[in-house]
């Protein structure tokens, strides 16, 4: 399925009326399984499915590493988005431990949790790099525009994207959810190695509490946004020893957390 979907529009300009077409960012549920039980209904945009569930258990500590789930499978054809994993031999989880009351909207990130304890998982000690130089970080939301295709021509997602100390982008992502857009990048680095150690993850937009808590749960140290952060979000990143960069654009941005590693200390 696409990640736009084209519509027949209205667009009033300079007091004339035309009867155009235009891209629209997809949105539509995707059901995660677990052992035969439905842990949550996420609202994403189509597409890296399977990466998006394995980042989603991964970040929320349903799976430790990604070596617990032997398959991601999608169960049945048609419209209808259910994913089922399944675990490896020896692994155990009771999926009842994180099934979610509540569907996640687009806009949500910790709907359905009983409180914002449940929420705070214990992430490993984060290393102490990756360390990157101002003009680097500077360098990162030019890049992170570079790698959002269907923003361009829809102007409606979110974005994700992974870097290295050299600005090198390593892997991207987008969806019409800010945590969803995080959990296809998580997903897909995972694959590769795990924990994701050295990176830098930029998101393209507000930095949330739940933001800081994947990109720690995940190993990345440094996690800029091109908007503000949180009090929840500073205060975890404080917690963990996580940098936290916001309102990176033009030519400068904002230290809440750990600065050492982009040069300002």
């Amino acid at each position: 399925m696409s990640q736009s979907v084209p519509i027949e529009i209205g667009r009033w300009r300079h007091g004339v009326l035309e009867h155009t077409t235009d891209e629209v960012a997809a949105e539509s549920p995707m059901e995660i399984r677990l052992g035969g039980v439905p842990l949550a209904v996420l609202m994403r945009t189509p597409g890296l499915d399977p990466d998006l569930v394995l980042g989603f258990c991964l970040t929320e500590a349903i799976l430790l590493r990604p070596s617990e789930a032997a398959s991601i499978d999608r169960i049945g054809e048609g419209e209808d988005a259910r994913w089922e994993v399944r675990l490896a031999d020896g692994v155990s989880v009771d999926p009842e431990r994180y099934r979610r009351n509540a569907y996640t909207t687009s806009s949500c990130g910790v709907c359905g949790k009983a409180s914002i304890d449940a929420v705070r998982i214990a992430a490993p000690p984060l290393p102490d790099e990756p360390f990157l130089s101002p003009e680097v970080v500077l360098s990162l939301p030019d890049r992170l525009a570079a790698a959002q295709p269907t923003f361009t021509a829809t102007g409606g997602l979110h974005a994700a994207a992974a870097f290295n100390p050299a600005g090198e982008l390593l892997a991207a992502a987008e969806d019409i959810g800010r945590h969803n857009a995080v959990d296809k990048l998580v997903g897909r680095l995972a694959r590769g190695s795990w924990p994701i150690t050295n990176t830098a993850l930029v998101v393209s937009g507000r930095v949330s509490f739940e933001m800081v808590q994947k990109a720690a749960v995940a190993g990345i140290g440094v996690l800029c946004g091109v908007s503000a952060a949180s009090s929840l979000a500073v205060e975890l990143a404080q917690e963990l020893g996580l940098t936290l960069v916001g309102f990176l654009r033009g030519d400068g941005f904002v230290v809440y957390a750990r600065g050492d590693r982009v040069g300002a200390v």
